[in-house]
């Protein structure tokens, strides 16, 4: 099989949380070998949670696959020169501290650029590294709200909700991806790398591309309309007898067979249906019409007979019912790794498919600290300097502070774990 796309790129993750570190796991997923650094006793991003699984956040999991941990202390300066000694190596870095934090630290672009002009460093925050928001602080929660996808969201009677996923994180994680292959691509032409600047509010302002083209178009606030899209009807869910059918029926042909299938083909002379822009004008009439028929039978009923005509729908599915769809439920949506404490983990896959080079999952996420001295000795270290750095704490493998910190989480791993951990660590 060919060599994962990515094969031979060096990423070191100074990042945390969310956005950056499901940004390293894509890279790792297409090739790329991922160092995480960890805090000593690891980073808050283990800690999200309930659910935990022997004593690591089941989100944490998830989001830290396809790399190794180092653990260091970025406040001791033996850490800083440990972290400088990695990053020289490297062909791209990823961190999203509070803009500012790094360079106090001597870990800022520009002086990593300095000693590694290919460098690519990638940044990311909740505001950008520069304008009036700079030192704002913001979390997934923070940007929806202030990114206006709030104020679009609910019903429209409701309150403003959030997307009931982290998607300012999604978002800043994919557009952290691509800024960071951009970068690469460039770097291929020029031999010299850039810093990539990633802000949550501009992935989230990306994300609504369709809904602020509008209104900076019409000047027109859009409100919040439930399931049903804006700009088309019927395009929304109905209440069917047992539950709910999604149903996207806006385009002519489409919502007559819609009509037929429903037994009510004489609204299709009705003037309030005629067009797709007259039924988004007179919505709560429409959907008042076509949900009393769907009310009248189950959703598989009115999946079958729409499916038939060639009426686009869907069931609207909780997780449970995702995961166990046979069209959905593969090995390849969901692989699973062997951890070395936990056993089988469940992932979910990347969505990009190569057919020449596709991603592979390259290890389940990684335990604080559990590769500090391979990688370590990778990068030139000594025995007896890796020794030296871990008896003054500047770097922690598994096994001793972090092995103390995860005995106190919820749902920990046995001594004998700890001590297979240590042993994997080497």
């Amino acid at each position: 099989m060919p060599a994962p796309v990515l094969d031979g790129i060096h990423v070191l993750d100074l990042s945390q949380g969310a956005a950056g570190p499901m940004a390293g796991m894509i890279l790792g997923e297409h090739g790329a070998e991922v160092v995480k650094v960890d805090p000593p006793t690891g980073e808050w991003g283990r800690n999200l949670g309930p659910p935990f699984v022997g004593g690591q956040a089941a989100a944490y999991l998830g989001m830290n696959r396809n790399k190794r941990s180092i653990a260091i202390d970025l406040k001791h300066p033996r850490g800083v020169g440990v972290a400088l000694a990695l990053a020289q190596d490297c062909d791209v870095v990823l961190e999203s501290f509070r803009p500012g934090v790094l360079d106090r630290l001597g870990l800022g672009y520009d002086a990593l650029a300095a000693r590694t002009p290919g460098l690519v460093y990638c940044s990311i925050s909740a505001f950008g590294q520069d304008g009036p928001w700079r030192d704002k602080p913001g979390v997934d929660g923070i940007v929806q709200a202030v990114s206006g996808i709030m104020s679009v969201t609910g019903e429209s009677d409701g309150s403003p909700v959030k997307v009931g996923v982290p998607a300012a994180d999604t978002m800043g994680a994919m557009a952290a991806v691509q800024g960071v292959l951009l970068a690469l691509l460039g770097r291929g032409r020029s031999g010299l790398g850039q810093r990539v600047d990633v802000s949550l509010l501009d992935a989230m302002l990306m994300f609504q591309t369709v809904p602020l083209s509008m209104y900076l178009a019409s000047g027109t606030l859009p409100g919040r309309h439930g399931s049903a899209a804006p700009y088309a009807a019927p395009n929304e869910a109905f209440p069917t007898a047992d539950g709910y059918v999604m149903v996207a029926a806006y385009w002519p042909d489409r919502w007559r067979a819609l009509l037929e299938v429903l037994g009510c083909l004489e609204l299709a002379d009705d003037a309030r249906f005629a067009t797709g822009a007259s039924r988004v004008e007179n919505r709560s009439a429409m959907k008042a019409e076509l949900a009393k028929r769907f009310e009248t039978r189950p959703t598989a009923h009115w999946l079958a007979a729409l499916e038939a005509v060639d009426v686009l729908c869907a069931p609207i599915n909780d997780y449970a019912a995702l995961v166990a769809e046979p069209a959905v439920a593969s090995e390849q949506r969901f692989p699973r790794l062997e951890h070395p404490v936990l056993g089988s983990v469940p992932a979910v896959a990347t969505p990009a498919r190569l057919s020449a080079n596709p991603a592979c999952p390259t290890g389940p996420a990684p335990l604080v600290g559990e590769h500090t001295r391979r990688i370590l000795a990778e990068h030139g270290f000594t025995g007896g300097e890796i020794d030296t750095l871990v008896a003054s704490g500047a770097v922690v493998q598994w096994g001793e502070e972090a092995a103390a910190e995860t005995a106190a989480r919820p749902g920990t791993t046995t001594h004998r774990g700890q001590q297979r951990a240590a042993r994997v660590a080497g």
